[in-house]
């Protein structure tokens, strides 16, 4: 009995099961508030099952809490939605659910509790909870949901060919949970998402990238693509990223296995940040180098250009996969482009102009590239991790230098193109772009600083000894 629990024993649920004996209702908490009730995570959202309408409680609720709450109504799912501050109550009648092949849009029809909880996807989301009075508190848990918690596993209820076949977004979702949560799929669970991983293909791609976004938000987001990718899901949603996978070797030398770097600066690089569009760039960030990878007897595997290869797919993948095609996009791109900027820095003598032009061209986005390049430094040996960091530090310092001295990023020089017309008596033309270039690149090569008298006075003496 969980009655005196404080995530059940709130007023607002003790409310829905006085209105649910009102109305001669059975109801019951059900799914993820349950769930996370055992795995001592926060849940604000409440799935309440009514065996009966659950619009018709929904209703009523809303009427008992009065100002304040906020009632939604979807009648042609037959749900309900019942709002008051931080909580959210979802109300809907349970329900049996049956498949047609080539549709996971379920034929629904009335059922009881057992059938609701037969359709759920995985036993740790079947477990239900009573709100009716005589039996408030009562768990009802028929597949061992907790037995499973317990050993961190991820299994289905029923049959996983029929659970994954009847709706195959339920792969992905074992998925992220597993991800998310640090469990192990079930060797029957795991073997039947392989056996239908072609079934995926019936889901939209706003669904997958849905649970992929999830994956990537996650502590560790490697558990997930490594699953992805043992289940042989992985080439059918993301093709491009199977490619990284695997090793060539040529007279005894070998690459890195690009997939498993990847999956690595991915992982380091959400020990740092949260930004989801950073860390796809992480995942992204090497996705040119099968186009790239060429054989030099001198120097063995090479990869040139691929941070710009890299930049060009990424239109094509975000559009494939139906991702923002707007400033997010645009933001990995730039992230994708730029990422080997530092590391040639540090490579070579650090440089004042190379480090304008890298404060120039990332503007307020830096920090987080060097971040990303930062999560980059993946080798196994331990003195040139420590190296590089060192030179990355350098680095960041220069940066500093630069900035508040020449006040580099996001700046326009100080001669606009306007005032060049006037000056010079201009008409618009090439001529005007070019001289506004030559201006900025005088002060990113720290010919001049980055002030108006100076600026103007150069474009006088350039434009004079022509």
């Amino acid at each position: 009995m969980l009655a005196s629990h404080p995530k059940i024993d709130l007023p607002i649920l003790h409310l829905v099961g006085e209105e649910a004996d009102r109305l001669g209702l059975e109801c019951y908490v059900i799914g993820g508030y349950v769930r996370d009730i055992f795995l001592h995570r926060d849940s604000t959202d409440i799935d309440v099952v009514v065996v009966g309408s659950g619009i018709d409680l929904a209703q009523a609720v809303a009427k008992r809490l009065g100002k304040g709450a906020h009632l939604s109504v979807f009648k042609t799912y037959g749900t309900a939605q019942v709002k008051r501050g931080k909580i959210e109550l979802e109300f809907v009648g349970a329900r049996r659910e049956s498949y047609q092949h080539d549709s996971r849009n379920p034929i629904v029809e009335d059922g009881t509790l057992e059938d609701d909880q037969n359709r759920r996807d995985f036993t740790i989301n079947a477990m239900a909870v009573c709100l009716n009075k005589d039996r408030y508190g009562e768990l009802l848990d028929p597949f061992g949901g907790i037995h499973d918690m317990n050993k961190c596993t991820i299994r289905t209820p029923l049959d996983p060919d029929i659970t994954y076949s009847d709706d195959p977004l339920r792969m992905m979702r074992a998925i992220r949970f597993a991800t998310q949560l640090g469990f192990c799929l079930d060797r029957e669970t795991f073997d039947s998402i392989e056996r239908n991983r072609e079934r995926i293909k019936i889901i939209t791609k706003e669904r997958i990238v849905e649970e992929l976004n999830k994956i990537m938000l996650s502590r560790k987001p490697s558990v997930g693509w490594i699953l992805l990718d043992k289940t042989r899901l992985l080439p059918l949603i993301f093709p491009e990223l199977s490619a990284l996978k695997g090793v060539e070797i040529k007279d005894g030398k070998g690459h890195k296995d690009v997939f498993f770097h990847t999956l690595q600066v991915l992982d380091n690089l959400a020990q740092k940040s949260d930004n989801l569009w950073l860390r796809w760039a992480a995942l992204l960030h090497d996705i040119g180098k099968p186009k790239s990878k060429a054989w030099d007897d001198h120097a063995g595997w090479t990869f040139r250009n691929h941070n710009y290869l890299g930049a060009k797919m990424i239109p094509r993948i975000f559009k494939t996969m139906k991702m923002p095609q707007n400033e997010k996009m645009q933001y990995v791109i730039k992230m994708v482009d730029l990422h080997m900027r530092p590391i040639n820095l540090i490579e070579d003598t650090v440089t004042d102009s190379a480090v304008r032009r890298l404060l120039f061209e990332a503007g307020n986005d830096i920090d987080d590239l060097m971040l990303l390049c930062d999560a980059d430094i993946t080798s196994r040996n331990e003195e040139k991790v420590r190296r590089f960091h060192k030179n990355y530090e350098l680095v960041r310092q220069k940066m500093i230098e630069l900035e508040e001295k020449d006040r580099i990023r996001n700046f326009q020089p100080p001669v606009r193109g306007e005032e060049i017309m006037q000056l010079l008596n201009l008409e618009p033309c090439a001529r005007v772009g070019e001289l506004k270039n030559a201006i900025k690149d005088a002060i990113l090569d720290g010919i001049i600083p980055n002030e108006y008298e100076a600026a103007k006075a150069y474009l006088m003496k350039i434009a004079n000894q022509e």
